[in-house]
């Protein structure tokens, strides 16, 4: 099974289009898109939405989301993993890494956990 992929908003909206064009079948959206959560979510909201529908969140937040994501287990919920981006990998390498993951993970692979990608 691979991975689907919820993009935060703060994440440049080229990636979609970046890994849509290598692999149009692996899910992907943003916050704000039709059936996603809407702009301005806030991060707990976000981390349920995710659990909730199965999406591994892909962001940029490195200072809250661990907070975020502890008050989340503590209160008994799971989520399928949180990616943060790495500033120090080109887009390119960030998409490539991407779709790695999404095709060659095991499932639950990464629940609960935040990956900082390298």
């Amino acid at each position: 099974m691979s991975l689907k992929y919820l993009l935060d908003e703060n994440v440049e909206r080229s990636y979609k289009t970046q890994i849509a064009r290598q692999r149009p079948d692996l899910v992907v959206w943003f916050v704000g898109d039709p059936y996603a959560p809407a702009k301005g979510t806030l991060d707990p909201d976000i981390l349920i939405w995710c659990e909730e529908y199965d999406f591994v969140l892909v962001t940029n937040n490195r200072a809250s989301m661990p907070v975020h994501l502890t008050a989340h287990l503590e209160a008994g919920r799971h989520i399928p993993g949180i990616f943060i981006l790495n500033s120090t990998l080109s887009m390119g390498e960030t998409i490539e890494l991407l779709i790695l993951l999404a095709e060659a993970s095991f499932d639950d692979e990464y629940q609960d956990l935040i990956v900082h990608l390298q």
